[in-house]
């Protein structure tokens, strides 16, 4: 595989998990500042950023610069820390 596809690749994914650690601050900030997970913006919020977010790397896998299974493993990986944070919230009420 030559260099540049492997630096796109490595690129893609660093991108990919950025815009996924920037979901996870957000959704943070809504919580300190709203304190209501149930709050209709915050579920705007979170659905359309997660959909942006799917799409990012829908794209980036017919671009082959990342696996489906990677692209499983960031949103899974945000999923299971937004689920973290969302019971952690449920339990501070």
């Amino acid at each position: 595989m030559p260099e540049v596809t492997v630096n796109h690749r490595e690129k893609a994914h660093a991108l990919l998990k950025a815009d996924a650690d920037k979901i996870l601050r957000l959704i943070e900030v809504q919580i300190e500042n709203l304190m209501m997970p149930q709050c209709p913006v915050y579920e705007d919020v979170l659905d359309t950023q997660m959909f942006g977010l799917s799409r990012e790397i829908d794209f980036a896998i017919r671009l082959d610069l990342i696996s489906e299974s990677e692209g499983k493993a960031i949103l899974g990986n945000l999923e299971k820390k937004l689920n973290i944070l969302h019971e952690a919230t449920q339990n501070a009420l």
